[in-house]
């Protein structure tokens, strides 16, 4: 991987073309070389590689080994990061060593952060500098740090309380919390983030108090878009991210000799939309959001986001979907993911958890799918099922949240639903920083409970980048497969000089560009794992190498496309 000559650069400046940075010098040196391409990889067998096969044989023989599994998750290529709220990935001693350094306060009671000074039953941030035991209390209160249920208080309570109290801070250095995740995900061999958070709040909620709520979708946005008003809603939000990646660059060291790794990550933003405000605010920053993906390349999409049993977003819920049915029908081209069913019986009404899925994808229509855990709670969720995998609707899996969050785990979770139905699923952190985990962790649970092997996670990793909105066209010729687009058919994928044509289709392309990259660093991985191998892998006849693990569901066992990117 570290002989790629490949590169895109981390967040898109404002004001330049979307593709133009893709081409590299690097890869316009690729572009003149008359290197004859090297042999095409395989693609579209019946079962994985011999390569594929010892790496399988690897992970079952240290899967009892904790540190050499570790190393192994460590190192395997795991594509995107598409589920991921920015304040939630930072670590909550970042957070902390923020908090010290603007001087923050830290309430005795609640262990709510707030600005200075520090009087009555709050204590200074710094103090948690030389008292371990308070620095402790903090950590747990703002993480999952050690948490147990109990004492009135649910993991699911735990787990969205320690936003409101680090939140004071979170929003402080914006482009700090953006180099620790972009180089976390970068040095775990991701090749592309979006991250989610809140731009331009309180000029969405002047505009959205001004304009106010009315019935007539279309007459509501014409409200908000007349004498500019959304218009400068934009241009600050703009200004925000301006100053966000000019704080992100200095954090990670990117205009410097030794840049993080992160700087060299693909970086794209979703607009967090808060589903608990009021109606006109709700619309006001979906309209933002979707404005700012067309008119600012960083940004590609929009969420809802917050409780989805909060009482406000559960009786508004179809009118947001309807909201969404309206904005997507103005604006075609924009793509759209929604946290939808994260939830479980008891957290709303049983008639509550029959529609969510379903509205989000039949009515918003929307692209991806953020947790997607209460699938069987759906109506006729089979049909809904067959749906999502006809139209590639991807589901963003976050087990660790999912598990900590919800208690769902293991087969009561629907990951193995999903792909036995040819929906396609990507792993995800959610908040990594919140609930001590990370990308690699992920996939090493994914593996553990559902007995996963090499080409399955291999599947996973290409599918998150395949359903990735980073712009341009896919190297695969379509989401059935693996076979790639014709200007890049004799090639050996990842080859670090590509052929002139394929290099030519590569600069067109950042899609293509981090795929192609990941397959260079798929290469590198099976040669380091499968010359560790046990020597038996290496007697099997080679038929046998293409069998799955015999605990895998049936689709998993074939090309299908719940696992497979185009």
């Amino acid at each position: 991987m570290h002989s790629m000559i490949l590169s895109v650069p981390s967040v898109v400046p404002r004001r330049s073309a979307r593709l133009a940075p893709v081409l590299s010098a690097a890869l316009a040196l690729a572009l003149t070389s008359t290197q004859p391409a090297q042999a095409a990889a395989e693609k579209d067998t019946s079962g994985p590689t011999r390569a594929e096969a010892s790496v399988s044989a690897y992970l079952r023989d240290v899967r009892d080994r904790p540190k050499e599994l570790a190393a192994f998750f460590r190192a395997l290529p795991k594509g995107a990061d598409l589920h991921n709220h920015l304040s939630g990935a930072a670590t909550t001693e970042l957070l902390l060593r923020i908090a010290v350094e603007a001087g923050y306060c830290i309430d005795t009671t609640t262990l709510t952060a707030s600005a200075p000074p520090c009087t009555g039953n709050t204590r200074p941030a710094a103090d948690t500098l030389t008292d371990p035991a308070f620095r402790r209390q903090v950590i747990r209160a703002w993480s999952m740090q050690d948490f147990t249920p109990g004492q009135g208080e649910s993991s699911h309570d735990h787990f969205f309380a320690t936003f409101g109290k680090f939140g004071a801070v979170s929003g402080l250095h914006p482009g700090r919390l953006l180099a620790q995740v972009s180089t976390s995900a970068a040095k775990q061999h991701q090749f592309y983030l979006e991250t989610m958070w809140t731009p331009a709040w309180y000029a969405a909620d002047a505009l959205a108090t001004k304009v106010g709520y009315d019935s007539d979708l279309a007459r509501m946005r014409d409200k908000m878009l007349a004498d500019g008003g959304m218009d400068a809603v934009v241009q600050q939000a703009m200004s925000e991210t301006d100053s966000m990646i000019e704080e992100f660059r200095t954090a990670a060291h990117c205009d410097t000799d030794r840049p993080d790794a992160g700087c060299a990550l693909p970086v794209r933003f979703i607009a967090q939309v808060d589903r608990g405000g009021p109606p006109a605010l709700v619309f006001a920053q979906m309209l933002l959001g979707i404005e700012l993906a067309r008119r600012d390349p960083r940004f590609v999409s929009l969420n809802l986001v917050g409780p989805e049993e909060n009482p406000v977003a559960v009786a508004d819920y179809r009118l947001h979907m309807r909201m969404l049915n309206y904005l997507r029908g103005v604006y075609p081209d924009v793509p759209l993911t929604l946290h939808a069913g994260e939830l479980v019986p008891g957290l709303v009404k049983p008639e509550d958890l029959r529609f969510h899925v379903r509205d989000a994808v039949l009515t918003a229509r929307s692209d991806r799918i953020g947790h997607g855990v209460d699938i069987r709670h759906e109506d006729d969720y089979r049909k809904l099922l067959h749906l999502m995998a006809r139209r590639h609707v991807l589901v963003e899996v976050p087990l660790t949240s999912n598990a900590q969050v919800l208690g769902v785990t293991g087969p009561a979770h629907p990951f193995p639903l999903y792909r036995a139905n040819n929906v396609p699923v990507a792993l995800a952190t959610d908040d990594q920083g919140v609930e001590r985990t990370d990308i690699s962790r992920e996939y090493q649970r994914a593996a553990l409970t559902y007995q996963l092997d090499y080409p399955v996670l291999k599947d996973l990793a290409r599918t998150s980048l395949e359903y990735g909105f980073l712009e341009g066209h896919s190297l695969w010729r379509d989401r059935n497969g693996h076979q790639t687009v014709p200007k890049c058919a004799g090639d050996h994928l990842g080859a670090p000089t590509p052929s002139k044509r394929c290099a030519h289709f590569l600069a067109s392309s950042a899609k293509a560009t981090v795929q192609w990259k990941q397959e260079g660093a798929f290469h590198a991985f099976e040669r380091t794992f499968a010359a560790r191998a046990p020597q038996a892998a290496s007697r099997i006849p080679h038929h046998q190498h293409a069998r799955r693990d015999h605990d895998a569901p049936a689709p998993l066992r074939r090309t299908s496309a719940s696992a497979l990117i185009p």
